[in-house]
């Protein structure tokens, strides 16, 4: 099995993690009475809640990207150096995105970001070229 459908496999803890902080910090917010009703009327979250919501939404985002270009990967047979690079950037920055969107750090979140978007490229680039 190559690296990519191993961290293609692996992300799907990552994404549990992106929805267990988001809906813990939702429940935090609005109490567990409230998450599980039907939501009607709800007011604005708190800046925890919405940095959640936020994250798991930027997650998302992603998340797709990388499935399609690591499933591609391994259907092609094309595992190399810049796919490899590509995925282990894509996937560690992602792990460290969450708590980075918590913490007030000017950059520091954009810069992940930025180290997971580069993953991508390589790993589009050594796919697709």
């Amino acid at each position: 099995m190559s690296l990519e459908l191993t961290l293609l496999i692996w992300s799907a803890a990552l994404a549990g993690a992106y929805v267990v902080v988001q809906s813990t910090v939702y429940r935090l917010d609005y109490g567990i009475a409230h998450a599980g009703s039907q939501r009607d009327g709800e007011r604005q979250p708190n800046k925890w809640t919405a940095r959640g919501n936020r994250a798991l939404r930027n997650f998302l985002e992603t998340y797709g990207i990388f499935i399609a270009l690591a499933v591609a990967c391994e259907l092609a047979g094309r595992s190399n150096g810049l796919t490899q690079w590509g995925a282990q950037m894509w996937f560690w920055a992602r792990w460290i995105y969450i708590p980075a969107y918590f913490i007030d750090v000017p950059f520091l979140r954009s810069a992940i970001w930025s180290i997971s978007l580069l993953g991508l490229v390589l790993l589009f680039v050594g796919v697709a070229f």
